[in-house]
């Protein structure tokens, strides 16, 4: 009898010790096309690093302060946003992929790097644009094949192109926010870097609404 539980014991530690570690951070990719908002690409980070510490939960994108026509003449004033709940809702999550510690800290970089307070937060429609951010956040994220000029005005086609072209390494999800975050409640965790809580690229004179895609 207590040979048998021995091997029992040690078979049970030698699975929990094959079992891969369940820290890590998930990088989600996410989009909103046309409606009464601006197109818009933005990204969520969330979980626990490899180190330990306290649960990460935050979204990050990159906008015009202001959609006015100046933005298609030339540099205006950018900064990173955190979207709003609602808007986030109202958008899609197209895909995952899984960060390693230093591939997480890389992508925090490129949120300072591009911050008002931290860095330059310039916003050029066709050169610097939320696109152009989500595109370095995913080079950071050890995606290979991101560069697709054609598209750097088109948050979705975007990112459909990034998850092809990068099968192997991401998890489609294709799945509306709503029903991601129902499935996907927020964490009791930190912020690792502070940005204005916002909703982005709301058009003038328009309410809010949901995709139709």
């Amino acid at each position: 009898m207590i040979a048998r539980r021995l091997t029992a014991l040690t078979a049970l530690l030698l699975a929990l010790a094959a079992s891969p570690a369940q820290a890590a951070v998930t990088m989600t990719f996410w989009s909103r096309d046309f409606g009464n908002y601006f197109p818009h690409a933005f990204f969520q980070l969330r979980g626990t690093l490899d180190a330990g510490g306290a649960p990460v939960d935050a979204s990050y994108g990159f906008t015009a302060r202001s959609i006015t026509p100046a933005i298609l003449f030339g540099n205006v004033a950018g900064r990173i946003e955190r979207p709003k709940l609602g808007y986030m809702q109202g958008s899609r999550v197209r895909f995952a992929v899984t960060l390693s510690d230093p591939q997480y800290a890389a992508v925090l970089a490129l949120v300072r790097a591009w911050d008002a307070t931290t860095g330059d937060s310039t916003y050029n429609l066709g050169k610097r644009n939320c696109v152009t951010f989500v595109r370095e956040a995913a080079r950071r994220a050890g995606l290979v094949t991101v560069d697709f000029p054609k598209l750097m005005k088109k948050p979705t086609s975007f990112l459909r192109a990034v998850a092809t072209a990068n099968a192997a390494q991401v998890r489609v999800i294709e799945q509306d926010g709503r029903t991601y975050l129902a499935e996907h409640p927020p964490l009791d965790g930190v912020v690792p870097v502070e940005a204005p809580v916002s909703t982005p690229g709301t058009l003038p004179g328009e309410k809010a609404d949901a995709p139709k895609e």
